[in-house]
């Protein structure tokens, strides 16, 4: 290959990857800070672990997590609407209650991947949610604590919450510091696996380029409490668009 050609194919290529990382960085420059929590890792027993019923979280099976980070709080309009003006998406609905500090909703699992991408971040896996949502891992009912009667203590859900996504962080964090992981809103979910494991057998993670079925954790102000317990799981197609499903971000710590 003649040396000038060889030159000619590196500058561009310098030229393509210098573009992509100004595009990065011009793109950042627009959004707006998402305030991330550090997740040691560790081990747990991943599943309905309080009454073992609940077929969709069962078998109990043994996680480690290795360690990470989760957004404090679910993003909100705010944050969204800077991402979706910054990548020419259209706004998502606010139903005319308002945008600011409010959970986002009407967001499909693939704007949220997106905006998280837009972060370096990405979705939570199925395990570092839950595993986060226990206090990293203990026996914990809802994200917060272990007493129903105290549940409208830490999130907002049917009966003592309004029908709508609420400002994030009005009721009190778990003891990880992490606000609203029950209620709220529906969060999307990254990588899992639609059946869990048997004892002995390896876990299967669904395939997210073929398969259009995503995952949701955490229940919303329109769910029963039962619903926003730590170990239900919910899922859905990927491209829906409700008041009652938001996200979070998380990003590995290594």
């Amino acid at each position: 290959m003649p040396i000038l050609y060889r030159a000619t194919c590196a500058l561009l290529l310098a030229a393509l990857v210098s573009g992509c990382f100004l595009f990065r960085n011009s793109l950042r420059d627009q959004l707006l800070d998402v305030e991330m929590v550090y997740v040691d890792g560790g081990s747990f027993l991943m599943g309905d672990v309080i009454e073992g019923e609940n077929d969709d979280a069962l078998p109990v099976h043994e996680v480690t997590v290795a360690p990470f980070y989760l957004s404090k709080y679910e993003v909100t309009y705010a944050q969204y609407d800077a991402f979706a003006q910054a990548t020419g998406r259209p706004l998502p609905p606010d139903d005319g209650r308002g945008r600011g500090n409010r959970a986002v909703a009407y967001v499909t699992w693939d704007d949220a991947a997106a905006f998280c991408a837009s972060y370096g971040y990405r979705l939570p896996t199925e395990q570092e949610w839950e595993y986060a949502a226990r206090d990293q891992g203990k026996k914990m009912m809802f994200a917060g604590t272990n007493d129903a009667e105290m549940l409208s203590r830490y999130a907002h859900a049917d009966g003592d919450s309004a029908h709508y996504a609420l400002p994030v962080g009005q009721r009190r964090p778990n003891a990880l510091g992490i606000h609203d992981l029950s209620g709220n809103v529906n969060e999307w979910i990254g990588a899992y696996y639609q059946f869990y494991p048997e004892p002995g057998e390896a876990p299967t993670y669904s395939d997210l380029e073929t398969s259009g079925i995503r995952i949701l954790r955490g229940g919303s102000f329109g769910h029963h409490q039962t619903m926003l317990r730590t170990y239900w799981r919910a899922g859905t197609i990927h491209d829906v668009q409700t008041d009652t499903i938001g996200f979070r971000c998380a990003a590995s710590a290594d």
